[in-house]
């Protein structure tokens, strides 16, 4: 066998652990990830599992890069060719609330998820998290800056407190879909964004 055939097939075994383990920590949980259940669920051996990762901790923080490969792909590639400003932070928050009620992951929105299993444990992954966190709040600021640069914000609103309010409005909206099974969650997310940043 060729190192670069091995090496394609290693990269194939590696994506395989990770969607599933994205799909089981989705619904349960980084922590639910255990070596031996992906062992078994893939028909691979533990030692195999582990041996692509080195340890649960790194497994659980591949884990999180996959997801933010997921929400990129899902809610920014959409309209990243927009103009920037208003026009994007409008579809930006489309696609956002689009990405809960399409129900992406099994688990409502990822990164909530992970937020609430880990914001009160000290460590790398949740580090990783909260740096998800930082980083979507920052392109929201972003976007609101430019927004309020040209005008465009209704009632002068400041860029950090804006992006603040949207994500509160999309959380509450995870929270009522995945806990409460709200079909009408999505649009009065939709309605509550629209209201803010002007129709």
């Amino acid at each position: 066998m060729s190192p670069r055939h091995s090496a394609a097939e290693a990269m194939q075994t590696r994506d395989a652990i990770l969607d599933r383990s994205v799909a089981i920590a989705s619904a349960e949980g980084l922590e639910g990830l255990t070596i031996g259940r992906l062992a078994a669920e893939l028909g691979m051996s533990k030692s195999g599992v582990i041996g692509h990762f080195g340890s649960k901790e790194a497994l659980q923080l591949a884990v999180l890069d996959r997801a933010g490969e997921v929400f990129r792909t899902e809610v920014w590639m959409p309209v990243r060719a927009l103009p920037p400003g208003l026009p994007r932070l409008r579809a930006l928050c489309e696609e956002w609330i689009s990405y809960l009620e399409r129900g992406v992951f099994p688990g409502g929105c990822f990164f909530v998820a992970a937020a609430h299993e880990f914001d009160g444990r000290p460590g790398a992954v949740r580090d990783a998290v909260e740096a998800r966190f930082d980083a979507w709040r920052e392109r929201l600021v972003k976007e609101a800056g430019r927004a309020a640069e040209a005008g465009d914000l209704p009632d002068g609103a400041e860029p950090e407190q804006l992006a603040f309010e949207l994500m509160g409005m999309v959380m509450a909206a995870n929270h009522a879909v995945q806990l409460h099974r709200d079909p009408q969650a999505p649009a009065r997310a939709r309605q509550a964004v629209r209201a803010r940043l002007g129709a």
